[in-house]
């Protein structure tokens, strides 16, 4: 491959500007070849605004003009799908937002698609890639596998029709914290849950206990029925314990600080850029490298798809 991998974006949004046009831009061996979007405005501004050769308002024509080795496709879950099957039929890579699909089974179809094309893929499960986790979860090792781990996600947004309705709470957006016990834990061998439907019709809450099929526990809690805004983690292990909230701090305790020791997210992303600090650019970093290398990355398709697999079990599990 060039020194450059030659990257298109479909998709110009708030999120996309904010944190994934800035991150490929920041990359020197990264060239932003074309942005694309349905609004000519949105497509023209990210253009100009990033380095990108050239804007599209239809991504086929991007697809048919522009020499691409990997494209970001960047829409909401239910427009996903299509898109991607396009730009792996092309045999490009394929960096995609969470939630990988609308559904469990659409997730698993594009995990096969990209195998049967050769393709390499990627979601963009960004709290994988906080430094500060990695940091941490890197320490613990260090020390022995993790005995156990708590997941929280917390919101204010009790009737949550995502998308006007086209997908659950946990699937699109608080699948974050399930990704995340997944991250720390490793596979999940069983799993009881709770779920809640407070004020809506439907579930906005599920808490639940997962056994690892490394013995370790798991215990998730998400609620959209709360005060506030509130994203944390726990991991711990043989003499070691961390308490994480990647918008401010992690604080650790091990045999080499016993009275505790506190690791702002700042310093450990070594920035105070929001996509830098809280995981963009470094996931961004680890698909770039991927496709470089010829190797996997960490949250590919099928890899997702278990994420998606287990909120299905999280809701068939509910006591």
């Amino acid at each position: 491959m060039a020194d450059k991998v030659r990257v298109g974006v479909v998709g110009a949004g708030a999120l996309a500007n904010r944190v994934h046009y800035p991150s490929l831009a920041a990359m020197p061996d990264v060239e932003l070849v074309a942005a694309c979007d349905l609004v000519e405005s949105k497509a023209a501004s990210a253009a100009k605004s990033f380095g990108a050769g050239k804007a599209y308002t239809d991504y086929r024509a991007m697809l048919d003009e522009a020499k691409l080795d990997a494209v970001y496709v960047l829409m909401p879950p239910y427009h996903l799908f299509d898109v991607t099957m396009d730009v792996m039929a092309r045999g490009l890579h394929v960096f995609i937002e969470k939630p990988p699909a609308v559904t469990t089974f659409q997730a698993e179809m594009l995990g096969e698609a990209a195998a049967r094309h050769g393709v390499l893929s990627m979601v963009g499960f960004n709290r994988r890639f906080i430094p500060l986790h990695r940091l941490v979860r890197e320490r613990l090792e260090k020390q022995g596998p993790i005995s156990h781990c708590v997941s929280v996600f917390y919101k204010n947004s009790p009737d949550v029709a995502y998308y006007r309705g086209a997908i659950d709470y946990l699937h699109c957006d608080a699948i974050h914290a399930v990704d995340m016990l997944r991250w720390m834990g490793g596979d999940v061998e069983s799993v009881a849950s709770v779920t809640h439907s407070l004020g809506w019709t439907h579930e906005n809450g599920c808490h639940a206990v997962a056994r690892f099929a490394s013995g370790g526990t798991g215990v998730l809690m998400t609620d959209w029925v709360t005060g506030t805004r509130l994203h944390t983690f726990e991991m711990h292990g043989r003499g070691f314990s961390a308490f994480l909230n990647p918008d401010v701090e992690a604080r650790v305790y091990d045999a080499q600080a016993p009275q505790g020791e506190t690791i702002s997210t700042f310093a450990a992303a070594g920035s105070e850029e929001f996509h830098v600090y809280y995981g963009f650019f470094g996931e961004s970093r680890h698909f770039i490298d991927c496709v470089k290398s010829g190797q996997q990355p960490e949250t590919h398709f099928a890899e997702a798809a278990k994420s998606m697999k287990l909120v299905d079990q999280l809701y068939a599990a509910a006591i």
